[in-house]
């Protein structure tokens, strides 16, 4: 035993002064990254400032554009908005996987994909092999996945990646998780960009599970969208600042950002990315701005629901101001822990009108919010602390109406599919339940 406890506390000596050196190291490397994303916001506003002067004669004569909520975004990410787009959201995990496969397929020059979980399964293999396919016709392909979420990947199974071209990057590995500070920062992204033509984001992984494949769920319920347009352009950039933050390969060319020949539509959309390193938290900010503002109703869907007391205060305010605000999570969870903490805010929420309801049909996955059937979000990030302040995330916000009027519907749906959880009920949970709910509680700034 004392051999152990010698062994352990070498290897966190050895460990914590490796860390050290590469913080001090990763100071001069911070500068290099801020500078990197500095040269690609310019030739992003370049492309895209026809797109800008559109959308702000646009967002001048039309009263359903927050010009608040635009401004917002823009101060805290650094990003133009983009007008020149057309959007289609993905509301089955089939119709995702396909519209990924057939957009794979049409690729000609390059296809990057980032997932914070990519398996060694059925669909795994799917998407594999196809990538493979395009790798050996001379596309480019380039892959990041999660040191953590996709822990486990096989050597041999990105072997095969390797062995066709494909130039993989593992996001933080995690070898000893119980000393290693770095295994909360975790990439939580879920994003895929065809020829810099074609984005996707939303909350699928490369799973089987998001199929609704697993032992636990039968059904999977989650949402992603698919974009064309100049927002793809920020997509893109998204992930060649976090191919230079693994990798150090600085990728700056104009076929990453091909210039759009004629107009694809005009739809006003702004992607935001937050992590650890930002020097705002623009998804939390949009969040409690959108609800702080909402005028009518507030319709949330999240898997994972630890509000922090920002927004925890709007969503009440909202409800007792007479909006109609509505929440749908879990009704079986894939975290005890998590769906216990969760529990333990409805306290706060129900008295002041709040109306939550739990999907009963198998897991919800969805991150979405919908404010007064006009302005959108569908991304990556959870309504939890995790995401806002210690994972690296990417949402999508979408300012047309028709969009936002297809996301209501869904919501309205998945409402079929779920059990309101009146005040009575939740009151006379049984003891241990409040018990389990407190103890969570505690914990829930790290969940």
């Amino acid at each position: 035993m004392f051999f152990i406890i010698i062994f352990l506390l070498i290897m966190f000596i050895l460990f914590s002064v490796l860390r050290i050196h590469k913080y001090r190291k990763n100071k001069h490397y911070q500068k290099l990254i801020i500078s990197f994303q500095e040269e690609i916001s310019k030739i992003i506003t370049t492309l895209v400032s026809l797109s800008i002067r559109d959308g702000k004669r646009l967002i001048e004569n039309n009263l359903t554009y927050r010009k608040n909520l635009i401004n917002l975004l823009t101060s805290t990410t650094g990003f133009p908005f983009t007008i020149n787009n057309k959007t289609k959201v993905l509301s089955t995990s089939r119709n995702t996987f396909t519209s990924f496969f057939q957009a794979i397929k049409e690729a000609r020059e390059h296809i990057h994909l980032e997932f914070y979980i990519f398996r060694d399964d059925h669909i795994g293999k799917e998407m594999q092999k196809l990538l493979i396919e395009k790798a050996l016709q001379g596309v480019k392909v380039r892959l990041i996945y999660d040191g953590y979420g996709s822990r486990g990947l096989k050597k041999s199974f990105l072997r095969k990646f390797q062995e066709s071209g494909i130039q993989t990057a593992c996001f933080s590995p995690v070898t000893f998780p119980f000393l290693n500070r770095r295994i909360h920062y975790r990439n939580h992204r879920k994003i895929l960009i065809v020829d810099g033509r074609i984005g996707f984001v939303g909350g699928i992984n490369i799973g089987d599970e998001y199929l609704g494949s697993s032992e636990n769920f039968s059904d999977w319920r989650d949402t992603h969208i698919k974009i064309e347009g100049d927002a793809v352009k920020i997509l893109q950039s998204i992930f060649l600042q976090d191919w230079y933050l693994i990798t150090k390969e600085k990728l700056v060319d104009n076929s990453y950002f091909p210039k759009l020949e004629i107009p694809v539509g005009e739809e006003l959309i702004q992607i935001a990315a937050s992590g650890p390193d930002s020097p705002w938290k623009p998804i939390m900010q949009m969040y409690f701005s959108m609800i702080a503002t909402a005028q009518e109703s507030i319709y949330l869907t999240t898997p994972y629901f630890i509000p922090n007391e920002s927004i925890l205060t709007a969503l009440k305010n909202a409800a007792l101001s007479g909006l109609d605000v509505r929440i749908i999570i879990p009704g079986k969870p894939d975290n005890r822990f998590v769906f216990w903490a969760s529990f333990s805010y409805l306290k706060d929420l129900l008295p002041a009108g709040v109306r939550v309801y739990q999907y009963q049909k198998g897991f919800i996955h969805s991150k979405t919010l919908i404010v007064d059937s006009l302005i959108s979000s569908v991304g990556t990030a959870n309504l939890d602390r995790r995401s806002f302040n210690l994972n690296y995330e990417v949402n999508a916000f979408l300012y047309r109406q028709k969009i936002a009027q297809r996301l209501v519907n869904d919501f309205f749906l998945n409402l079929k599919e779920s059990k309101e959880i009146s005040y009575t009920d939740y009151e006379k949970r049984p003891l241990t339940m409040k018990l389990l709910e407190s103890f969570a509680r505690l914990f829930s700034p790290l969940l």
